[in-house]
């Protein structure tokens, strides 16, 4: 009699790859002769946009641009100015994997440092560096033992569930609204904001996506510094195509805002465009049982096992968190006038035996000192999603994507405060890993001590199970939990019990 295996193949969680990368912030920006000359720079940001990921063996490529945007105070009128430029770049990152069957990648970055300066009074240099991270995480085709059968074989099924990643896509998207302004801006410093997705839906290969993107547009309507803030919902509907999933799928999509510019039209009529990613994933539920372990009543068996992870949805987020940063002011006449909150990527931190998702920020609170000249001071603040996981850092992966809402600040003598709401949306997925059969074989006949002993007692614990217990004695667990008028194989209490030899 020969022992039959019986294989299938599984999509299982392989392993992760962490990068780091520098992408260099070289370049001038020549101020436009419709722009005020600088008298002095105020703040300059650095905003990372990645356009495409392209996974081609042990290579990944990303191209994008880094959006360079100063702020300046011109020398005429102590107006508040804004000019911007984008830097392309592409990027090959090499990662140490073979062999796996598809991968999501995430990348997020934040600015080593900065050297801004006015040239001459049209130009302005930069010089500087961005830290790029870069996270991928594979899938691979794994062969799991799925049955065993005859020559004496028991086995014990584990069950395996989790998800299987269908698509992952991070598409460029672009929509369009009127705005009206109660007076005509003069100069648009900011348009920024968060998205909001009210629905997803899964139709046949194509997904529907829709929602609104709140915008904020920091405007002033004639010279100086002080600006006004006008909100616009912009909507989108979006349709794309996603070949291989069905309605079985489930879907998931955040929008992330990377650029907005406002198009000025006949009588007063304004468009607000707005540039985002859409970042969908689709997975769908999978669900099968895998041998966990094996023994023969018959032979002496030798067995191999392996390690299978399975990702599972630990939590989808769309939280808005209320944050709060303050700290005394270097000039306490100093008049206020607006805060930007530049929002660094989130990551999984352990604390008190849990994990929660911290990020960290940075409030840039403009103001006009007593000597006419506009300052920027820097406030460094975190923040912390309510969420509680259980369990290691390795064994979990975020995607996330926060978006400022609303800020507003206030100033008490030398003291100023900031109140900002962020919106964070994203997945926390979390591996679970399994120890189940990859090879099983048989060797010679068994040969039982003792072979006139017809019953054995066993006296065995709480929480135990027949299975284990029927192996040591290679016996029938079946027939031990008949024999001992059992109803489930985990012991419910401390028992002695009959182990019988010959079935």
């Amino acid at each position: 009699m020969e022992l039959k295996v019986f294989k299938d193949t599984l999509m299982a969680a392989g392993g992760s790859f962490d990068a780091k990368a520098e992408l260099p912030v070289e370049t001038e920006i020549l101020i436009p002769d419709y722009l005020p000359q600088v008298f002095k720079i105020v703040k300059c940001f650095v905003h990372l946009v990645v356009l495409q990921k392209q996974v081609i063996g042990g290579r990944v490529t990303l191209d994008g641009y880094l959006r360079c945007v100063v702020c300046y105070q011109a020398g005429e009128d102590q107006s508040l100015c804004q000019t911007e430029q984008k830097l392309p770049f592409t990027k090959t990152i090499e990662f140490n994997m073979d062999g796996f069957a598809m991968c999501q990648v995430q990348v997020g970055g934040e600015l080593e440092y900065l050297n801004c300066r006015a040239v001459n009074q049209r130009r302005i240099d930069l010089r500087g560096a961005y830290a790029l991270t870069v996270k991928v995480s594979c899938q691979v085709e794994q062969e799991i033992v799925t049955a065993v059968a005859d020559c004496g074989a028991e086995q014990k099924l584990t069950l395996l569930s989790g998800i299987r990643p269908a698509a992952c896509l991070d598409k460029p998207m672009t929509a369009e609204e009127e705005i009206g302004f109660p007076e005509q801006p003069a100069a648009v410093l900011d348009i920024s904001g968060a998205a909001v997705v009210d629905e997803v839906k899964v139709i046949s290969g194509k997904a529907v996506v829709k929602g609104r993107v709140q915008a904020r547009v920091l405007y002033r309507t004639g010279p100086g510094y002080r600006l006004d803030t006008l909100r616009q919902e912009v909507p989108f509907n979006q349709i794309v195509d996603l070949d291989g999933v069905g309605e079985d799928c489930i879907c998931f999509a955040a929008v992330e805002p990377t650029g907005c510019t406002l198009m000025a039209g006949q009588d007063g009529h304004n468009t607000i465009s707005v540039n985002a990613l859409l970042h969908l994933r689709a997975w769908r539920s999978v669900e099968c049982y895998a041998v966990g372990d094996a023994f023969s009543t018959q032979y002496e068996m030798e067995a191999e096992m392996q390690q299978t992870g399975m990702e599972q949805v630990a939590a989808r987020l769309d939280e808005t968190v209320d944050a709060t940063v303050g700290g005394v002011l270097p000039d306490e006449n100093a008049e206020l006038i607006h805060c930007f909150v530049t929002v660094n990527p989130l990551e999984l931190v352990p604390g008190s035996g849990t994990l929660q998702l911290r990020g960290r920020a940075m409030a840039h609170l403009l103001c006009m000192n007593s000597l006419g000249e506009i300052d920027c001071y820097d406030k460094a603040f975190e923040f912390t999603l309510p969420q509680l996981f259980e369990g290691a850092p390795e064994h979990y992966r975020a995607e996330c994507w926060a978006g400022v809402s609303e800020v507003s600040v206030s100033k008490n003598g030398s003291e100023m405060t900031a109140r900002v709401l962020l919106r964070v949306t994203g997945l926390v997925l979390q591996r679970q890993t399994e120890n189940v059969l990859a090879e099983l074989r048989c060797l010679e006949p068994l040969v039982r001590p003792d072979p006139e002993v017809a019953l054995r007692i066993c006296y065995a614990k709480q929480g135990e199970n027949l299975f284990d217990i029927a192996k040591r004695y290679h016996v029938s667990p079946g027939a031990m939990k008949l024999c001992n008028r059992l109803d489930e194989l985990e012991l419910p209490r401390d028992l002695r019990l009959l182990v019988p030899v010959v079935i």
